[in-house]
């Protein structure tokens, strides 16, 4: 989890419901180029996930939510990466590669 240094994200309660397999990084002070690849992601789930469906329920949109991060890190082209999605930029990801 990759967050600013908010002191809400530094709190006890915050790291506790993270839980002890979920790394949390920061942005590192006064580097907006960091904080802006946050907001560029958060734009995005919400452009193209939260609110792309009218779903039923806040339950709906929640089941929908792997799916979502499944396209966007295996088939959503990323122009960052010149149209590459971020699992084809990972070596042996699927292990087909010895």
């Amino acid at each position: 989890m990759l967050t600013d240094n908010g002191s809400c994200y530094r709190s006890r309660a915050f790291n506790e419901a993270l839980g002890e397999d979920v790394k949390h990084k920061f942005t590192r002070p006064y580097r907006p180029q960091t904080n802006g690849k946050v907001e560029r992601f958060n734009r995005t789930m919400l452009e193209e996930w939260a609110y792309a469906h009218a779903y039923g329920s806040e339950a709906e949109r929640v089941a929908a939510f792997p799916e979502f991060l499944h396209h966007y890190n295996h088939h959503r082209g990323h122009t960052a990466l010149k149209g590459s999605s971020p699992a084809d930029r990972v070596p042996n990801l699927s292990g087909q590669n010895t």
